[in-house]
This record gives structure tokens, C-alpha cells and sequence, in this order.
């Protein structure tokens, strides 16, 4: 399927790994010219190399801290210089710490909040200008199935994350009918995290293998494994796309159907 955005500049935040990565291959595939960001440079340079394997388009890999402004000026800037504008924005960043609440303090509460919520708000406004002046802007931020259902041990996830879909939605009116905004909600995927957490659990004895580790992860869930990160990536390309046209203020669980909500 030919999603139309060949030649669309994206910025893909956080995609030196992970979801984002897969996200930022994606677009990269359909010829999106693609700014890819991290903090590690050596990842972020490999993460670079894997995906110019499969683009079409043009990859360029801008280090920098979410949690820094200027970080996130130059993120935006960076990426009108090489490509002339930006036509699509995905927002993604670090889960923030686990545990319960009484063992989270005020600055587990702060810095949460800033990565995961004032990234997006300062992302969002420096991007603004530049999706209104292209041909079908939009706007994906992915965030945590943790909005639809609490996750035990996961307060910071749980509570911070809820700002996100509520500006996600605020965006999709005060930013139409020029700019799309959705989110996407994921469950658990076979990212480099995950495996590090199987791998790690093989090596505790918890499981003969790490087939039988990962097996545990999608458990619960209908389809019966757990998910492949290109199965959200393409998920973002496609709402980034026109062929999503009229999909706009909406939070997509990409979960296999694990999820036990309606809505």
C-alpha cells in the first residue's frame, strides 16, 4: 500500500530504539525524509544505519535530551533546515521509573512530568507553525496503554501519562483542520527492553528459555504472543498518512485486544 508520504519530512523523537525506532523505519520505508533523536550517540548512530537499510528517503540522526528546551528547539529546527519544513511529528520518550505510589516522591512526580508531558507541549509548539504550513500535517504521540488501565506499580506511567491524551485531544481541535492529532497506546512489544527483562529472567531460572520468557509476556493476550515493534511503527506511518484522512482525536491501543476497557 502506498501511504502518500513520499518526500514528507517527519521528526521522530526518541527513535534510537524501541518503539520510536520502529516508528522512524516506517516512515522511512514509505520515503519519508526522516530526523531520528536519541541521547546515546553511538545508539542513535546505529539506529541510523539500521534504518537507512530499508529507507527510501533521507535519515538524519540529531542527538538530544527531551528534557532540554533548547534540546527540543534544535530537534525542530534541524529537521525545516534539512528538509525545508515538517510535515509530521511522533512524539515518544522513556517510560519513567516504576513503583507504588508511598515509595515515589516529588521529584519522581517532576521529572516524570517533564519528560513525558512538557516534551510533547514543547514539541508541539515549536512544530506547530511548520505542520500548518505543509499539505495534511499530523501529529502521533505514542504513549501507554497504562491511560485505558491502571498498571500495578506504574503511578508515574499510570497519572502522567493521562496528560498527554488530554493534549492530544486539545490539539486535535485547536490545530484542525490543518494538523491531525492522534495517539497510539501500546501493550507490550519485543523491544530491546523486553528482551533485556527475558534475558534476564532465563539467566535468574525463571524460564528454561527465552522463547518460553517471551511467551509469558503475551500471555493474556487473544492473539496469543506478544507484539512486533514494526506492528506499531506501521500503525504511526499509516496515521501519519492521508489515507487516515478523517482519523483524528483518537487513542489506538495497539495491544493484540488484551485490553479489558470499551473505550
Amino acid at each position: 500500500m502506498d501511504l502518500q508520504i513520499d518526500g514528507n519530512a517527519a521528526l521522530v523523537t526518541a527513535s534510537s530504539s524501541g518503539l520510536g525506532k520502529a516508528s522512524a523505519k516506517a516512515l522511512a520505508r514509505e520515503g519519508a525524509n526522516v530526523v531520528i533523536n536519541g541521547r546515546d550517540e553511538d545508539r542513535l548512530s546505529a539506529a541510523k544505519a539500521e534504518i537507512e537499510t530499508v529507507a527510501t528517503g533521507e535519515v538524519v540522526a540529531q542527538p538530544g535530551d527531551l528534557t532540554d528546551e533548547d534540546d527540543i528547539v534544535a530537534l525542530v529546527e534541524t529537521t525545516v533546515d534539512e528538509f525545508g519544513g515538517l510535515d509530521h511529528l511522533v512524539t515518544s520518550a522513556g517510560g519513567p521509573p516504576s513503583g507504588p505510589f508511598l515509595e515515589t516522591d516529588d521529584e519522581d512526580w517532576y521529572e516524570a512530568y517533564d519528560l513525558l508531558v512538557m516534551s510533547v507541549v514543547r514539541l508541539a509548539r515549536e512544530a506547530e507553525p511548520y505542520l500548518r504550513d505543509g499539505d495534511g500535517g499530523t501529529i502521533v504521540t505514542i504513549t501507554s496503554r497504562s491511560v485505558k488501565e491502571a498498571i500495578d506499580s506504574l503511578v508515574l506511567s499510570n497519572a502522567v501519562r493521562m496528560s498527554v491524551i488530554g493534549l492530544e485531544k486539545t490539539l486535535s481541535k485547536e490545530f484542525a483542520p490543518d494538523v491531525r492529532a492522534n495517539a497510539v497506546l501500546p501493550g507490550p512489544h519485543e523491544t530491546a527492553r523486553i528482551r533485556e527483562l527475558v534475558e534476564q529472567a532465563v539467566e535468574r531460572g525463571d524460564y528454561d528459555g527465552y522463547e518460553e520468557g517471551l511467551a509469558d509476556w503475551g500471555a493474556g493476550v487473544p492473539l496469543e504472543r506478544i507484539g512486533d515493534p514494526m506492528e506499531l511503527g506501521n500503525t504511526v506511518a499509516f496515521l501519519s498518512s492521508p489515507l487516515s484522512g478523517y482519523v483524528n482525536g483518537v487513542a489506538v491501543p495497539i495491544d493484540g485486544g488484551s485490553g479489558a476497557s470499551n473505550l
